[in-house]
């Protein structure tokens, strides 16, 4: 009596999320784990094979169709289907469902509104935004989120473009220069086109300055320093953020505690609420600063149309 014949080179995948390419008139497809497709993407997971279920190029993969040699080399340039996985994995189109995509461009959204907020402050009064503020200007300007970038790379290109619209600006970090006198001359001079602003230089001997620098240009101060003193200069980080502290209400809203009323002050709208507090004095002002901004919004977008 004759067996029964059971395929050995069959892959089971289930559990499995697509990710697609078309390219060269050609579809081409790769079977990834749920929920890691992002966290690869964002830099968070960096093992491949946490990603990926099988390192193979497929046509279909519902089918189990795989891609054929000569159409990875033609749109390729290789038929290594590692390196292949790895192109569609950067930058094909996830397939999820419409309520899946929703929820997962809302998040990204608002991740990215978030990291401008932190990053950034308004140069006129040196507070920082509110993140809905920050996700209502996003809005007027139409910004599409990219599910293939990640929200730090959005997040910068995010802040290039509010600045034709709102005044913005990154947060400029407070730092702590300590040079050795005979490379103090030569270190401030190279230094000089990399700080925004020397808030203290003191040439005691050794040069010693207290300067406010662009965060873009920290490594590039710590390389001359490091390169030009050989080791014996020092860089000090006083703040991350150099921001105005007095009545900063946004800065601060998320420690408050309940107020006396019993409502927390954690946004704009509850803190305008909170009446015969110090908290209403501050958010009073707060509330105003963010309608005369949003006016100034709304004006220029009626501009443009």
């Amino acid at each position: 009596m004759a067996g029964i014949f059971t395929p050995t080179n069959q892959i089971k995948l289930t559990n499995i999320a697509l990710v697609r390419m078309k390219k060269g008139g050609k579809r081409f497809e790769i079977a990834c784990y749920k929920n890691k497709v992002m966290s690869w993407r964002q830099k968070v997971e960096k093992d491949i094979d946490e990603v990926l279920q099988t390192h193979m190029v497929f046509m279909n993969v519902s089918k189990g169709q795989a891609a054929k040699k000569e159409d990875l080399v033609k749109c390729f340039g290789t038929d290594d289907h590692s390196k292949v996985c790895l192109q569609i994995l950067e930058k094909g189109e996830l397939q999820v469902s419409e309520k899946e995509r929703q929820v997962q461009l809302e998040s990204m959204f608002r991740d990215i509104a978030t990291t401008v907020a932190e990053k950034c402050i308004n140069p006129e009064t040196k507070k920082p935004y509110t993140v809905s503020l920050i996700e209502k200007a996003m809005k007027d300007i139409h910004y599409s989120v990219k599910t293939t970038k990640n929200t730090k790379q959005q997040a910068l290109e995010v802040i290039r473009l509010l600045k034709a619209n709102i005044p913005l600006e990154r947060c400029q970090m407070r730092i702590r220069v300590q040079v050795p006198a005979r490379e103090a001359k030569r270190v401030r001079d190279k230094l000089s086109a990399h700080l925004t602003k020397t808030e203290r230089e003191s040439w005691d001997g050794d040069l010693e300055l207290v300067a406010l620098i662009d965060p873009g240009s920290y490594r590039q101060a710590e390389t001359i320093i490091q390169g030009e003193t050989r080791g014996r200069g020092t860089l000090e980080v006083l703040n991350l953020k150099d921001v105005d502290e007095t009545d900063d209400f946004y800065a601060s809203a998320p420690k408050q505690p309940a107020s006396k009323s019993g409502k927390s002050a954690t946004d704009g709208g509850a803190a305008c609420a909170a009446e015969g507090t110090e908290e209403a004095a501050t958010a009073s002002a707060a509330c105003k600063e963010e309608a005369d901004l949003q006016a100034k919004m709304k004006s220029t977008t009626l501009g443009e149309e």
